[in-house]
């Protein structure tokens, strides 16, 4: 027995100090990525705050707010065309009980004149423009701006478009796949893997996992970007549960988990860029920041574009 543990205590240690010697300096294992451009404002569904959702003019107002990164959900319609919509079902957003995938692009129907803000329960949107629109519209009218594009279901036909119109419209370096599922990932991957991914639910407790055991730093990471929900906002703007006691827990258990400043740091290190969403408060962007988050994805880009001119104009004041 004495001399076991003569044997697994010293490589225990070292094992531990190897683990803290190369998270503190991930270049020793790891080259990082560069990335080609910088999120701090990102507008979620286009800006669905501000505009309604998903709507040509709730892009240009993102836009106007000088957004970073515009998020989508992309749906396809019975005659092929690639659709910025979040849900498959068109009741929540026209009233029609109709799935997309039934009806021809020319078929779709107007938005209701006012959407219930998601990530701000009580509060709604309104715009003059009520169209839906499809990728490829916004591709040629933002043709260098980044896109985060989500893929909720195995679909290839689906896929293979959108993996395509990133090609023809040379921007698959400003194209983020994004999917909540490991399965549907690896098919976009397949289909364009020149297009940068984000971590998927699965991938981001390995990588969570990983972590608290000391082995991340040994480890490949072929994402370039973390896109996570802010613990705090469950309960209050976010209820992933139906349940109460299991929505507290979620908070407690993902807010001890993520909020970890060596943790983004070290994400950061290996050229990961990291994310909270959906931020609608200025006390939550506050927190996100202060945490080291590369940047937030809002429903209210005016908001956001507020809080960070208003944070340059102290740090300008403060270095002078």
């Amino acid at each position: 027995m004495i001399p076991l543990v003569y044997f697994v205590l010293p490589t225990l240690g070292s094992y531990v100090i190897l683990s803290i010697f190369f998270l503190r300096r991930p270049h020793l294992l790891h080259t990082p990525w560069a990335p080609g451009f910088s999120i701090r404002l990102a507008a979620h569904r286009g800006g669905s705050g501000e505009r309604l959702e998903n709507t040509m003019e709730a892009i240009e107002n993102s836009m106007a707010q000088r957004a970073d990164l515009l998020e989508f959900d992309c749906q396809l319609t019975r005659d092929g065309v690639v659709v910025v919509s979040h849900d498959k079902n068109l009741s929540r957003q026209s009233g029609l009980n109709k799935d997309i995938n039934t009806l021809d692009f020319a078929q779709l129907p107007l938005y209701k004149e006012e959407l219930e803000i998601y990530f701000s329960p009580g509060h709604f949107a309104h715009g003059s423009d009520r169209h839906m629109i499809s990728l490829e519209d916004v591709f040629q009218k933002f043709p260098r701006t980044p896109m985060c594009l989500e893929i909720k279901e195995k679909n290839e036909e689906l896929i293979h478009k959108v993996a395509n119109m990133a090609r023809r419209f040379n921007r698959n370096e400003i194209t983020i796949w994004t999917s909540e599922k490991n399965s549907i990932m690896k098919r976009c991957k397949a289909a364009n893997p020149e297009m940068p991914t984000a971590f998927t639910i699965w991938r981001s407790f390995w990588i969570l996992l990983l972590y608290y055991l000391g082995l991340l730093p040994f480890v490949s990471i072929p994402e370039k970007f973390f896109f996570c929900f802010l613990p705090t906002i469950i309960n209050r703007t976010y209820f992933p549960f139906s349940c109460g006691w299991m929505n507290k827990l979620s908070a407690t258990v993902t807010k001890w988990a993520i909020m970890r400043k060596s943790l983004i740091q070290y994400l950061q290190d290996r050229g990961v860029q990291v994310l909270f969403w959906c931020l609608n408060e200025e006390s939550d962007f506050e927190v996100a920041f202060s945490l080291g988050a590369n940047g937030v994805m809002t429903d209210y880009p005016t908001a956001l574009r507020h809080y960070l001119d208003k944070q340059e104009q102290r740090d300008s004041a403060s270095s002078v």
